[in-house]
């Protein structure tokens, strides 16, 4: 009997696509519960705050876009550190970051004491809410088609073209998280540089290859120049917001007196990047070997490893 039309068992978020058990899988699977998990035992010891709703909110957002990050990071990564595996965790990032951004919205409707007609007025009377509406109207179709079925139907090229909307998703996603952001900009500006720095390796992915962009010395040197470009970003947004001169904010960078600067926050990730990446290249060929570029699957995902001959389609 043709294996191929044989129904694939179905397979649980812990397994590969043998059925077999995933410690990858599995310690992604729990840790995207986690945030939402501390929030409810927060709710539970009563630390949440005057405004309970409105700190859920806030922590969904974070979270929200965190996974979208996530997310998107791991195309680059699989081929920077040489691990291939990685793209079967995206699946579960990217359902996470949908799931937080809807607790996201629930939260802010709960704030408002569940006044829907309120609600509506007030996302479409201020422009970051309207931005982050749209992020969760984008994210609708991406979460719906993330199964290997709505795959199948869709075929690889559709699927694929779909699915680019998660470029416009996270640079909106950006957006809304730096124009809410009240007080610190820290992480806010992290956060942009990130996106940039994501969306820039695609588009350098496109023109010179997968390969090419994604050895250490090209790692290397895009992340730098994110991180430079995050100093001197400070540096703008506190001279065009409240006008402190441009010269006085950049320094800080060289100061540890003067805090955590997201310049630096940018770099560690950087380090840890190429941390891994030397790591594993030191690994057994048979663990880190270079993907690569993947052959189409019968499941539509662009970037997942065709299977072996012996192998059915989950």
């Amino acid at each position: 009997m043709n294996r191929s039309a044989e129904p694939a068992a179905r397979l649980y978020p812990w397994q590969d696509r043998k059925g077999a058990f995933s410690p990858l899988k599995a310690l992604i699977f729990a840790g995207v519960f986690l945030p939402g998990l501390w929030l409810i035992a927060r709710a539970v010891m009563g630390t949440l705050g005057p405004r309970q709703m409105i700190e859920i909110n806030h922590q969904a957002g974070l979270w929200a876009i965190r996974f979208l990050l996530l997310t998107l990071a791991i195309t680059p990564l699989r081929y920077v550190w040489r691990w291939p595996e990685l793209v079967f965790v995206r699946r579960t990032l990217g359902n996470a970051a949908f799931a937080y951004v809807l607790i996201h919205l629930v939260a802010y409707a709960g704030d408002l004491a569940w006044d829907i007609p309120k609600v509506v007025s007030e996302i479409f009377a201020r422009v970051y809410l309207t931005i982050g509406l749209m992020v969760l109207i984008l994210l609708i179709p991406l979460a719906v088609t993330s199964t290997n079925g709505m795959m199948r139907r869709l075929g690889g090229l559709q699927w694929r073209r779909l699915h680019r909307l998660v470029y416009p998703i996270i640079a909106l996603a950006a957006l809304h998280f730096f124009l809410q952001s009240k007080l610190g900009v820290t992480e806010p500006i992290v956060i942009a540089a990130l996106a940039v720095w994501l969306l820039g390796w695609r588009l350098l992915a496109a023109w010179l290859g997968e390969a090419r962009i994604a050895s250490l010395p090209a790692t290397i040197a895009l992340g730098a120049t994110v991180t430079v470009a995050t100093a001197f970003g400070e540096a703008l947004y506190y001279y065009l917001k409240i006008g402190v001169a441009f010269g006085r904010v950049l320094p800080t960078n060289f100061n540890p007196a003067a805090g955590i600067r997201p310049a630096w926050i940018v770099g560690g990730i950087l380090v840890a990047i190429i941390a891994v990446a030397v790591l594993r290249r030191f690994l057994p060929a048979k663990t880190s070997r270079r993907p690569s570029r993947p052959a189409r699957s019968t499941t539509g995902n662009p970037e997942a490893p065709a299977p072996r001959p012996q192998e059915t389609v989950a």
